[in-house]
């Protein structure tokens, strides 16, 4: 087998792959009403370049990093993104400044595998300090208050049950909140857009592409 024909194949099976792993994550959030928020998600935004790139299309086709989320955070939220920035910038950032410059001491640095990690560790902290310095200054807090209790806003933590008596509770944040907490929900879902100023006993009816689903609200809490 050529070299050529084998990457062809190699390429096709990683494009099968991403394919795969894609519309398992997506089928699986659509089919709770968070579509919006699983095509948002970092690890499937990647599989989907992933595929785009093994179809030959270029850089300036694949999906951006920020999308056009709803720009509001909850008060933990903020104060979460302006510890990390500032973890990153006072702490982070200095420390691997400092490897590069040691690794690039050391001589070629092509084949410096240290400077090479730094370099790319580097590039991707100023890229996220970029981030969060602009979208920091976009984000509105929202804060609880009182008004909000007994319907569902915001920031409210909601526990949703079925007929089939399956029970979900998750709580309706930021898009820059939702990252790595299974149990946040963006408000641009279709979930939380479909729950937002219900009351508990209340019937939410959830349209996606997956189908139509009906939920009913069984309680709403805030963190005050």
């Amino acid at each position: 087998m050529s070299a050529a024909v084998a990457a062809a194949a190699r390429n096709d099976f990683l494009r099968c792959y991403h394919r795969a792993e894609f519309f398992k994550i997506v089928k699986q959030s659509c089919q709770l009403g968070f579509d919006r928020q699983a095509v948002s998600m970092p690890s499937v935004r990647w599989r989907i370049n992933q595929i785009k790139l093994c179809e030959g299309l270029s850089a300036n086709e694949l999906i951006p990093d920020i999308n056009m989320a709803t720009p509001l955070i909850t008060r933990q939220g903020f104060e979460k993104l302006t510890q990390e920035l500032d973890h990153l910038w006072r702490v982070e950032r200095p420390e691997v400044t400092k490897m590069v410059t040691w690794a690039a001491s050391l001589g070629d640095r092509s084949e410096n595998a240290d400077y090479q990690y730094n370099k790319k560790r580097l590039r991707e902290i100023d890229r996220r300090v970029r981030y969060l310095q602009k979208r920091l200054d976009s984000l509105k807090v929202v804060d609880y208050h009182p008004d909000q209790d007994g319907k569902v806003f915001f920031g409210a933590w909601v526990e949703i049950e079925n007929d089939s008596g399956e029970t979900k509770r998750f709580r309706i944040a930021g898009y820059d909140e939702i990252f790595d907490r299974k149990d946040y929900i963006s408000v641009d879902a279709p979930m939380a857009r479909s729950l937002l100023k219900k009351e508990v006993d209340d019937e939410v009816v959830v349209k996606t592409e997956a189908g139509t689903f009906v939920w009913y609200v069984s309680a709403i809490e805030y963190e005050k």
